[in-house]
């Protein structure tokens, strides 16, 4: 998985792959081996995605654009993406921010499961979708 340093300057301390591995040992908990399994079945379905650390210490993961971020907080570790609503979901793992027209996160309690193949295609699509956007010729501005 490639890695960025955004939000960090360039060569100028730890990259974001080294900042996230500390956040997630730091957590010491049941949210630190929560966000490490989703980070590695994001780099399984999408092995050239980029590690980014941004707004002061959001693990993000990219291909094209944000595919999701990965927080956490006393009771739950939330993996929002980007473009969830615009993504099929027919495992129903989304189960947090319905409400907005572009956002949708998974919110994972403590001994919470979730559909390892379910994830990885949400991952697959999201990066499809950032990928296909990003193809996509602009439009000509009409005279």
């Amino acid at each position: 998985m490639k890695t960025s340093g955004a939000d960090t300057d360039a060569g100028a301390g730890p990259s974001a792959t080294e900042l996230i591995s500390k956040k997630i040992a730091d957590l010491g908990d049941w949210r630190g081996a929560t966000l490490s399994r989703m980070r590695q079945w994001v780099k399984e379905a999408v092995p050239d995605a980029v590690e980014e650390w941004k707004w002061m210490g959001t693990p993000v993961w990219s291909h094209d654009g944000i595919i999701c971020t990965g927080e956490s907080y006393k009771s739950v570790v939330k993996l929002t993406f980007a473009k969830g609503a615009s993504l099929a979901d027919p495992a129903g793992l989304f189960n947090s921010s319905l409400d907005g027209n572009t956002r949708r996160a998974i919110d994972i309690h403590e001994g919470g499961e979730v559909d390892e193949a379910a994830f990885k295609e949400l991952v697959r699509q999201a990066a499809g979708l950032n990928s296909a956007a990003k193809s996509k010729p602009a439009r000509k501005a009409k005279p």
